[in-house]
């Protein structure tokens, strides 16, 4: 049998305002390098007793200590021998009280098969084979013009919101976070995809500026919510420097997600897609359950792709979307200026970048109006008002009057007068 390049080995360092990660595995790992492998790979969760998960709590620690740890990981060694694996790492999920474990089959042609023989032992709470996510987007030419500057009257929204205090966690590829636009607005980074340094990559810095670029420094562009904290998780990887595309798994998505419950983020950036995952969905579940609002990509290649169709998921797609979706809404996203690797700008296309835009007016009606329950934020996005449509009819949203919805404040046309200057 053969064994994979290393894929995600674990502990990644913390700051000392993050929760403590847990300890490098001895455990054989594999690099995400070869999609095949990923795809002949399973993941098996086993069961933790109870942490009373408060996302408030450095709850890391005492979890990564309990004296049933060694004992889940000599389970799952016995698993792999008995179904002829290799054990190659494992994360803690504290969120839903399980451990994920690794596994690499020989070939991926009975992966389906042994995930259900596994999920049938007793000793295991659940298995699936692995996934594989892509991000959506590509470069396009330049166009000299930033499209919610103008559309979504940029500028008199920050008279009132920038998105200070709101937290968003952007799941993606690595982000430059020395480019001129985006020093200083990075909280902080993070690797789940290997146990290498942090990497600058291109989908993640182009998302990255869309939503938090500096504003008012005299170059590039502003960002939708330029005050808010952006925690760049990279869970994605770029196959080859010079492509553009990026790919994640289940398992660097769940540390991910996993983080960024643990982290408080109050808004998720999923601009990708891929398969239905009954891991991310559990995570999902948990963040929803406590108030996050997730924003997902709609992929037109394959109606609508996961996260961006689950429930109470935010889906955005771009304003050419096929007109008669429902229940999808609308940003721009053609010809999107935005940073780009290497200190440059550039302009792109595509769902993942208005997603982004819809992350960073999320965090502007957050901080507007803190209490506000997803539900209410979902209508203010979606209502009639706020499209200029019927409801049920997908058309590009209208930050102004979305800001009316959810904060009873007049921001366009108005907002100079009204409420005075910018906090």
């Amino acid at each position: 049998m053969r064994w994979p390049a290393l894929l995600l080995v674990l502990c990644l360092g913390l700051t000392a305002c993050a929760a403590a990660a847990p300890r490098r595995s001895t455990m054989p790992s594999a690099m995400p390098s070869d999609r095949t492998l990923e795809q002949a790979q399973i993941l098996v969760m086993l069961r933790v007793g109870p942490v009373h998960f408060r996302p408030a709590a450095d709850y890391a620690g005492n979890y990564l200590a309990a004296p049933d740890r060694a004992a889940r990981r000599r389970i799952a060694r016995q698993l792999a021998h008995e179904h002829g694996l290799v054990l190659l790492s494992d994360w803690p999920m504290p969120a839903l009280n399980v451990d994920c474990f690794v596994m690499q089959a020989g070939s991926e042609a009975s992966i389906a098969q042994l995930a259900q023989a596994l999920a049938a032992d007793p000793r295991v709470e659940s298995a699936q084979p692995m996934h594989l996510f892509h991000v959506l987007g590509r470069s396009d030419p330049l166009y000299p013009l930033q499209p919610a500057a103008a559309r979504w009257h940029l500028s008199e929204l920050h008279t009132f919101t920038t998105g200070k205090h709101v937290v968003i966690a952007e799941l993606d590829s690595g982000v430059e976070v020395t480019h001129p636009d985006l020093q200083g607005q990075i909280a902080l980074t993070r690797n789940f995809v290997d146990d290498g340094d942090y990497k600058a990559e291109a989908h993640g810095t182009e998302v990255a500026g869309i939503i938090a670029a500096r504003e008012g420094n005299g170059i590039g562009i502003a960002g939708i919510a330029p005050d808010a904290r952006l925690l760049a998780l990279r869970a994605c990887w770029q196959p080859a420097p010079a492509d553009p595309a990026a790919v994640c798994s289940s398992f660097t998505l769940a540390k991910a997600l996993q983080f960024a419950l643990q982290s408080q983020a109050q808004i998720f950036n999923l601009s990708l897609s891929g398969p239905r995952d009954r891991l991310l969905e559990r995570l999902l579940d948990v963040a929803l359950a406590h108030e996050v609002t997730v924003v997902g990509a709609w992929d037109e290649t394959s109606e609508g792709g996961f996260p961006a169709t689950y429930p109470g998921v935010l889906a955005v797609a771009g304003e050419g979307a096929d007109s008669r979706l429902t229940g999808v809404l609308r940003a721009p996203a053609q010809d999107i200026p935005t940073t780009m690797p290497g200190a440059s700008f550039g302009f792109v296309t595509g769902s993942s970048f208005a997603a982004a835009q819809v992350s960073g007016l999320v965090a502007l009606l957050r901080e507007l109006s803190p209490g506000i329950h997803p539900v209410q934020l979902r209508a203010a996005l979606t209502s009639a008002t706020a499209l200029g449509l019927a409801p049920q009819r997908p058309a590009t949203i209208d930050a102004c009057a979305a800001m009316a919805n959810a904060g009873g404040r007049c921001a366009c046309g108005c907002g100079t007068t009204t409420l005075g200057p910018r906090r």
